[in-house]
């Protein structure tokens, strides 16, 4: 995919697109949120090691790194539909709507820089 379709899902004025992404990201966190909670359960059972060993196989990481993708975008498509349904400022919806995708921008790097950080740690 594109960035310019990822762009563009963002947009203001591509309702269908964001519908159908907001709808995959929810079917696609389903799977990934019980993994998640797979490795939530090991976190606070195993010892640090183990956990880290485990979370560092290839389809673990790549479960965590997509779960993490998943989770921002599905979030970042939720608080636009919110702000879009409740701002009623043309002017201010946009300024919110670009500031809260900036901001999940932020977080989703940090989330993912953190997680490099675990993976190469190892």
């Amino acid at each position: 995919m594109s960035f310019a379709k990822i762009a563009d899902c963002f947009s203001i004025h591509n309702a269908t697109g964001h519908f159908w992404y907001q709808r995959v990201t929810a079917v696609a966190l389903i799977p990934l949120s019980v993994w998640l909670l797979v490795l939530l359960n090991k976190a606070l059972t195993a010892p640090y090691a183990d956990t880290v060993a485990w979370l560092t196989s290839p389809t673990n990481a790549a479960a965590i790194i997509a779960w993490t993708a998943a989770v921002i975008f599905h979030a970042a498509l939720g608080v636009q539909v919110v702000i879009e349904d409740y701002v009623s400022t043309l002017s201010a919806r946009h300024l919110a709507i670009r500031a809260t995708n900036l901001i999940f921008l932020a977080l989703g790097v940090a989330a993912l820089t953190a997680i490099f950080f675990i993976l190469m740690d190892r």
